[in-house]
């Protein structure tokens, strides 16, 4: 458009608005149909133009929520999971204070025979600890066929020692035969191990004499009779007691005193049976 056409135009539209504001100024209502008719149009057009900018500002302040929400969920998840680790750690360390202590009680209760903390390493069984490894050994002065307790009373013995660990066959394995008396009655008995058995939570007590006053819940303890275990260390209680059907001996079963469904640490007694000049030649068991 030529510079001519466009000074024409602006002349035409200014001589247009002072024409209808010198209306206005004379009369308001002269304007009035064109308000009017200016409003039936525009008016939907604002209220269309209104709710989209509320919807976009709903769309914007829900996602902007959505965000912070996921963000709050996320912050939460984590302190969740730490807080979980967290929980877990004090578990496990208040379990072991527990362990320990009872380690502490038993050391106390045999208090006069010198002994080692040890904490197992593995195990040959996943089901029961019937024979397994501990992390001390001929370093720390611990060697064959010295007496281990833990869980309230008598393991089991080391059967093999080396450098920096030791294995150690517990009363419960096939292997074990532990010589032991009733603590009430000092009547003896033949503890014998059997996995078997232990799925029921017990396992054998034989060889008691027929006339012996052995009852059930009697406590069994190691009897001098062994020439491997030290005397008078607890095996468990006795359960079951009943005369043989040949009546010439009583038999039963022993609850044991530890648990070896969870071992994990032990005191290793470092004083071996022979030290204490108390050996019966009779004993072939252990």
């Amino acid at each position: 458009m030529s510079n001519r056409h466009s000074k024409l135009l602006l002349i035409i539209i200014t001589i247009f608005c002072v024409f209808f504001m010198a209306i206005t100024y004379i009369d308001s209502t002269v304007l009035e149909p064109v308000r009017i008719y200016t409003n039936y149009i525009l008016v939907p057009i604002q209220k269309g133009i209104n709710s989209l900018g509320t919807s976009i500002a709903a769309g914007i302040s829900e996602n902007l929520h959505l965000h912070e929400v996921y963000d709050e969920n996320e912050r939460l998840r984590l302190r969740i999971d730490e807080l979980t680790a967290e929980n877990s750690r004090l578990r496990s360390e208040t379990l072991e204070l527990e362990r320990l202590r009872e380690l502490y009680e038993l050391d106390q209760t045999y208090g006069e025979y010198p002994a080692v903390a040890a904490r197992v390493i593995s195990r040959d069984s996943q089901k029961y600890f019937n024979v397994f490894r501990v992390d001390k050994g001929l370093a720390d002065g611990i060697t064959k066929d010295m007496n281990v307790i833990g869980g309230g009373g008598l393991i089991g013995i080391v059967v093999e020692a080396g450098a920096n660990y030791a294995t150690v066959r517990t009363i419960i394995d096939d292997e074990s035969n532990v010589y032991a008396m009733s603590q009430y009655s000092s009547d003896t008995c033949l503890v014998k191990g059997s996995i078997e058995s232990y799925d029921t939570g017990k396992i054998i007590i034989s060889n008691i004499d027929k006339n012996a006053v052995f009852n059930d819940g009697d406590a069994v303890i190691t009897s001098n009779l062994s020439t491997k275990y030290l005397p008078g260390i607890l095996i468990g209680y006795a359960s079951d007691i009943s005369i043989n059907s040949q009546h010439l001996t009583k038999s039963g079963l022993l609850i044991p005193a530890a648990d070896f469904s969870d071992i994990q640490e032990v005191l290793i007694i470092t004083k071996l049976k022979t030290e204490t000049g108390i050996i019966d030649a009779q004993d072939a068991a252990g």
